[in-house]
């Protein structure tokens, strides 16, 4: 299996320190956010792994490289523009082959074992769900009998953990050009029954402000 993780964001909620240092390059203790994943990946057994890159790419490219350094290959998708993430997963698309790939935000801190990912073969999606974080004030899904559904109500109370399996397949009718995978994909595959997930109760931080950074780092520490 092949896995994507999404580099290339501006990482607004974290400025003033996202002007200097692009969010995957945030340091954790002592080593690039990205860089922590990466070896999550390569422990699961892939090896195969594509980043997109826009915002302050060069200092992901030059501190990665090729991935040699570890254990993993890597292959880059530069956005000239900032695609989001639906439209960073459909340019992609071409590296990632025709089988089910993963998907990695590259902005999370987990403890989820990344292994048990690897033989999914979803007709649509797999997504990865959490308990809703406090600090959010709705969620997005329930599970259903192992399906993800979306009531769009206090029936909700799970969110994405930015972890997921993707077949290709759903990027048949995608829109073109910028779009958010969850909203126009997820959101609207989740009632269908072809979107499956599972729910993580583990370590999950989603690194979006200064506050979930501060918490990575006191645990890390």
């Amino acid at each position: 299996m092949r896995a994507m993780i999404l580099a290339a964001g501006r990482g607004e909620r974290l400025l003033p320190l996202t002007e200097k240092t692009p969010k995957p390059m945030i340091p954790i203790n002592g080593e690039p956010l990205i860089v922590h994943q990466i070896r999550w990946l390569r422990s699961a057994g892939i090896v195969e792994v594509v980043v997109n890159v826009h915002h302050l790419a060069d200092q992901i490219e030059n501190h990665i490289d090729d991935g040699r350094d570890l254990g993993v290959e890597i292959q880059y998708s530069r956005e000239e523009t900032l695609l989001d993430t639906g439209g960073g997963i459909a340019a992609a698309l071409p590296l990632l082959g025709d089988s089910p790939f993963l998907v990695l935000n590259g902005d999370i801190w987990t403890s989820y074992p990344f292994k048990q990912l690897v033989d999914r073969t979803p007709s649509a999606g797999h997504l990865v769900l959490t308990s809703m974080p406090k600090h959010r004030g709705t969620a997005d899904f329930a599970l259903v009998d192992g399906h993800v559904k979306r009531h769009g109500n206090n029936n909700d109370d799970l969110v994405f953990c930015g972890i997921a399996v993707l077949n290709p397949v759903l990027f048949a009718n995608a829109p073109t050009g910028p779009f958010n995978v969850a909203r126009e994909l997820y959101f609207d595959t989740s009632n269908t029954g072809h979107i499956t997930g599972e729910q993580f109760g583990g370590t999950w931080f989603d690194i979006g402000t200064p506050d979930e950074l501060k918490a990575v780092r006191r645990l890390t520490n």
